[in-house]
């Protein structure tokens, strides 16, 4: 049984999340939570919140029976890339310069590890 979770439109670039999100994939979410809550990245912060939000789905009322929290896994984890908006910032001798905020999709996927996945 696996349960998902997904963060839109977070304001930080795709490929500083996709940095933090790859350290997370395949270990056991309370060994993930621990990694993403002393490592000083600013995306870790909506990258935990989604996977509580994951677990969280995960131990529902509909799940519950099927589910324990001790043997979740991040099977999956990935980060797609969200709307740039784009500003125009003054330069010098008249020119402007593009500035792009980039933000990202994330999506995390939980589950059981069983012995048909090894």
């Amino acid at each position: 049984m696996e349960a998902k979770a997904k963060a839109k439109y977070i304001r930080v670039s795709p490929r500083k999340a996709r940095q933090v999100v790859d350290l997370v994939k395949g270990k056991k979410v309370e060994e993930a939570l621990n990694l993403l809550h002393f490592l000083k990245k600013a995306a870790c912060r909506p990258v935990e919140k989604t996977l509580r939000s994951a677990v969280a789905n995960a131990l529902s009322a509909e799940n519950s029976s099927k589910l324990d929290a001790e043997d979740l896994v991040v099977k999956g984890a990935y980060v797609d890339e969200g709307p740039t908006t784009k500003r125009l910032q003054p330069r010098a001798m008249g020119r402007a310069t593009r500035i792009r905020h980039r933000t990202s999709h994330i999506t995390i996927i939980v589950g059981t590890k069983k012995e048909d996945d090894l």
